[in-house]
């Protein structure tokens, strides 16, 4: 164990363990006390294009904002591959920071803006972080306690630093933050996300300068090509080419569709156990990195290298896509979903770098935001203990197609012999349903967060299994699932599910989806065909929520194969992710009998 740590230990120690226990045996509280920004307390000075050698030989460049007065401070080290003189968020960050005591180090990753080397994403965040850290804990300023800070890339980088375990690292802050390439990613359970991988890939990373024009940003693309042109485009590894861009990595991501060594090597959640430092988590349900947070957070205070990392780690989720806001698709979640990241953040770095008892401690590590209540949650856990996975079974009278069909929601399971079994639709890759709100980011040209299904429900290829009216109020938090007994008669097949709070006035809002490539459903390691018609039983992980089903509305699950362009559209050949152009209808077939009861698994606290 590093020396740093037996500190860390004892900041934890019996007090922490006191007050879990004294947590434990109280109520869950509603709070909505988050920190505020409190006023600068000194001048600062920049250095520009400071030179950070490392190992290899390559330098990367950073710009460094520390206190005018000379002393040594704790640092924040922010690394970023979208440069540090063009992310005004990143740069406004630097100069909160370091106007309220702190050296903050802002870097271009290795081979991007002004940092030499050769750019590929994510390949050598785990060495430049480490060495950055290191540099950064024995400069003249520096008091040798090193943090970091940012969000999504700049999150993901915090994590693979905490991996490399570098003695001068203290803590770190991820905000909606991937902790896993391929899982929340690439892909979401094997489905690859095509809208965003191809903007944020290819269009805009692929040269050392960002490219901030093309069909990621703008309606129209070189030669008239509009994103809505290009998404439509096969095979996949041909898309590339309709906008002047021909990156490998992109063309590395497609000819490693399964989760092999090639996505393990660039994954956390492989080595939690390696995570030595206490970590703050925060992001949102609607934001395409959610698996990141909730598993990053899940895995470090269960697998943490330390009692530090187990213990001292915190999670903040909200109501949010990809950064904090009140009014998220068609939603508007109130005051109290506005939080003040960097007040948050500053409050973090206080107790753990300045060791300044500001009551952290004497909070629940969990703050959850619950949908429908509007309010904040401070909880002990997540998942929380007393959340009782609860199952809705799917029944209907053999008719369940869209917002005119018989589908239901049940608590009781289907009797023997209760009438029609099974759903049936088909569903047509050159037609598939489009992307109506969910887990997004960034731009491309879908819509994301909580938004009203209704345009998608007239649709005859989506089930809907909708309950009755809630007599009273039901409050779902954390991991949603929904078991599927289905067959296809395709050989490869997707399985789109949505959980959905259906409000008095008619509205369908999403409040969790998931996806599955029925190839996957034995584990994403390795692809396995379908035999055409049998029945198989398949989990879609619907990631998770918090939402408060109030009395009044109705629950409902959509259940589909597709979810464009968000997703690639399945074709259904069975053909390889980058050169498949064959489209075949699948007619898909789900089971809700007494022997095989499809149901949706809720975790309902008390």
């Amino acid at each position: 164990m590093h020396e740093r740590h037996w500190s860390l230990e004892r900041k934890l120690g019996n007090g922490l363990t006191r007050l879990l226990v004294l947590l434990a045996l109280a109520p869950p509280a509603f709070a909505q006390e988050f920190p505020t920004t409190p006023p600068p307390r000194n001048e600062i000075r920049i250095d520009n294009r400071v030179p950070v050698p490392m190992r290899d030989g390559v330098t990367l460049y950073a710009d460094v904002y520390r206190p005018a007065e000379e002393g040594q401070y704790p640092v924040i080290v922010s690394r970023t591959p979208y440069s540090t003189e063009r992310f005004p968020s990143a740069y406004a960050a630097a100069v909160y920071f370091s106007r309220r005591g702190y050296v903050y180090v802002f870097q271009d990753v290795r081979g991007r803006h002004e940092s030499e080397g050769r750019w590929e994403p994510f390949r050598d965040d785990y060495e430049d972080g480490y060495d950055t850290i290191e540099w950064a804990g024995t400069q003249a300023w520096s008091n040798g306690r090193v943090g970091m800070e940012g969000g999504s890339y700049l999150g993901y980088v915090q994590w693979r630093a905490a991996q490399s375990r570098p003695p001068h690292l203290v803590t770190i802050f991820p905000r909606v933050a991937s902790t896993s390439i391929y899982h929340d990613w690439i892909t979401v359970n094997g489905g690859w996300r095509l809208a965003f991988n191809f903007g944020w890939g290819p269009v805009r990373q692929e040269s050392r300068i960002m490219q901030n024009t093309g069909p990621h940003t703008v309606a129209g693309g070189p030669d008239g090509i509009s994103y809505d042109t290009v998404v439509w485009h096969l095979p996949l590894d041909g898309m590339q080419g309709l906008v002047g861009r021909n990156a490998q990595f992109y063309r590395d991501w497609q000819e490693h569709p399964n989760y092999d060594d090639y996505w393990k090597a660039l994954s956390v959640e492989e080595d939690f156990d390696m995570i030595d430092v206490p970590v703050h988590t925060m992001g949102g349900f609607f934001d395409i990195f959610a698996q990141g947070t909730l598993r990053g957070y899940t895995g470090v205070s269960q697998q943490g290298a330390t009692q530090a990392a187990r213990t001292g780690s915190n999670i903040v989720i909200g109501p949010w896509e990809h950064g904090v806001s009140q009014v998220v698709g068609d939603v508007d979640w109130g005051e109290a979903a506005v939080v003040d990241t960097n007040a948050l953040g500053l409050r973090w770095y206080d107790y753990w770098l300045k060791e300044i008892d500001n009551g952290l401690a004497d909070e629940p590590p969990v703050k959850i935001f619950v949908m429908g209540r509007n309010a904040w949650r401070y909880e002990n856990e997540y998942p929380l203990a007393r959340a009782e996975d609860t199952p809705l079974y799917l029944h209907s009278e053999g008719s369940a197609n869209g917002a005119q069909g018989d589908g239901r929601l049940s608590w009781e399971m289907p009797a023997p012999n209760e009438g029609p079994a099974h759903d049936h639709y088909r569903y047509d890759p050159s037609n598939p349903v489009p992307s109506l709100g969910g887990a997004n980011c960034c731009g491309v040209a879908t819509t994301s967060g909580a938004r009203d299904q209704r345009p998608n429900e007239h649709r005859t290829d989506i089930l809907l299994y909708t309950s009755e009216f809630l007599t009273e109020d039901l409050e779902v938090i954390g991991p949603v699932k929904l078991v599927l007994h289905a067959a296809s008669s395709a050989v490869d097949t997707d399985f789109v599910a949505k959980l959905v709070d259906v409000y008095p006035d008619g509205r369908s809002i999403n409040v969790a989806e998931g996806i599955l490539p029925a190839r996957y459903r034995n584990g994403l390691e390795r692809a396995e065909l379908l035999t055409p018609g049998e029945v198989y039983e398949l989990e879609v992980d619907l990631i998770g929520t918090a939402n408060l089903f109030k009395a009044g509305h109705r629950i409902r699950v959509h259940v589909t194969s597709s979810h464009f362009p968000q997703f690639a559209r399945n074709l259904n050949s069975g053909e390889p992710l980058g050169s498949g152009t064959t489209l075949t209808i699948a007619e898909q077939t789900i089971h809700h009998s007494a022997d095989r009861p499809s149901h949706i698994l809720l975790p309902v606290v008390q």
